[in-house]
C-alpha cells in the first residue's frame, strides 16, 4: 500500500471513529456487541450459538442505508435466539449477537471484504470468495434479497471499525466456552443456529457438518434422529452444508464438534412483517425438547469423540 493509501485510511478511520461518538445506538452496541446466557461455567460440552438473530441497528447505519426497515431486515435470522431461549436452563450456554447481519455478518471469514464497497484501499482483504462476489461478505453489500445495502461507498475506515468492536468480540467469546467446555470434558460441541427460507423440498430442519468433516457421525446421527422422532423433516447437508463457524471450530481430531441448524422459517415467522408467526410458540417448546434429548443423550457418542481427539 502506498503513503498515500495508508494516509487515507487513516482519515477513514477517524472519520468513522467521530461517527460512532455522534451515534448513541452505534455507541451503545458497540458497549455490548453480544449476549452470553448461561456461561458461568460449563455444566454439559455444548454450546449454542446465533450469529444473526441481532436485530439492534445503529442509526447511522438505517441512514446510510437506501433500504427501508423491514427489507434490511430480512436478512436476519429473526428470532432464533428465543428460538433456542431455553438452553441456558439445560446446563448450556447461549451466545448471540445483538448486532445485525447485514451490519456485519459474524459467519463468515474476517478478511472477506469487498473493496470496491469502500473509498480507499483497504489494510487487509482476504482472496476474493463467492461469497464476497455475491454482495454476502463479512460486511454484506446486499440483503438475503439481493438488494444494495448502501447509498454510498463505505469509508475505509469502517470495515476495521467493525471487525474490532463487533466481530472479534463475538468470536473471542464463542472461543473461549468452546475452550472451557473442552478443558472440563474433553471435548466441546458448537451448536449454530440459523433460520432458512422455506427451501423447494420443503425440509423444516437441514443439519450441516461439512459432509462430515465437523462432527462425530454418531452427534450428527442422533441429532437428526431426536428431530424426527419430534415430527421435523429434516435434510443433512444440502441445501446448507455448514459456514465460516461450522468449518472454524468444527475439529474433531482436536476434541471440538460442530454442527450448523437450519429452521425453516415457515414454522415460526411472517416474514412480510418479520414478526412471529402463531407457529412460534410450538416451534420453540419442540426444538426446547430437542435441545433437552441431546443435552441429556451424549454417553452414546461422547466415548467416541473423545477417542477421536486422542488419535
Amino acid at each position: 500500500m502506498t503513503g498515500n493509501a495508508v494516509l487515507s485510511a487513516a482519515r477513514s478511520a477517524d472519520t468513522v471513529s467521530a461517527d460512532a461518538f455522534a451515534d448513541a445506538n452505534l455507541r451503545a452496541l458497540a458497549a455490548e456487541p453480544l449476549t452470553v446466557r448461561g456461561g458461568q461455567g460449563p455444566a454439559v460440552p455444548f454450546i449454542f450459538a446465533s450469529p444473526h438473530s441481532g436485530r439492534f441497528y445503529p442509526s447511522s447505519f438505517a441512514q446510510s442505508s437506501r433500504l427501508d426497515a423491514i427489507s434490511l431486515r430480512r436478512s436476519e435470522d429473526a428470532f432464533v435466539d428465543e428460538l433456542f431461549e431455553s438452553v441456558p436452563d439445560l446446563g448450556a450456554p447461549l451466545i448471540a449477537a445483538r448486532f445485525p447481519r447485514a451490519f456485519v455478518d459474524a459467519n463468515r471469514a474476517p478478511g472477506e471484504l469487498d473493496p470496491a464497497m469502500f473509498d480507499a484501499p483497504l489494510l487487509s482483504v482476504g482472496p476474493r470468495s463467492p461469497r464476497v462476489a455475491a454482495g454476502l461478505g463479512v460486511i454484506p453489500r446486499v440483503v438475503r434479497d439481493g438488494l444494495e445495502i448502501y447509498r454510498a461507498r463505505l469509508p475505509a475506515g469502517e470495515a476495521a471499525f467493525r471487525l474490532e468492536h463487533f466481530y472479534r468480540p463475538y468470536h473471542a467469546a464463542l472461543a473461549d466456552l468452546v475452550e472451557r467446555a473442552r478443558a472440563e470434558f474433553g471435548v466441546a460441541v458448537v451448536i449454530d443456529c440459523h433460520s432458512m427460507p422455506p427451501p423447494a423440498k420443503a425440509y423444516d430442519i437441514v443439519l450441516g457438518d461439512c459432509y462430515g468433516e465437523a462432527a462425530a457421525p454418531e452427534l450428527i446421527a442422533q441429532a437428526q434422529k431426536i428431530l424426527t422422532g419430534l415430527g421435523f423433516s429434516v435434510a443433512r447437508n444440502a441445501p446448507y452444508a455448514g459456514g465460516y463457524t461450522t468449518h472454524l471450530y468444527g475439529r474433531p481430531h482436536d476434541g471440538v464438534h460442530a454442527i450448523q441448524i437450519e429452521v425453516s422459517r415457515a414454522l415460526y415467522l411472517d416474514e412480510s412483517r418479520m414478526e412471529k408467526s402463531p407457529g412460534f410458540v410450538s416451534c420453540r417448546d419442540r426444538l426446547r425438547v430437542f435441545a433437552t434429548k441431546l443435552l441429556s443423550e451424549t454417553g452414546s457418542w461422547l466415548k467416541v469423540a473423545r477417542r477421536a481427539a486422542q488419535l
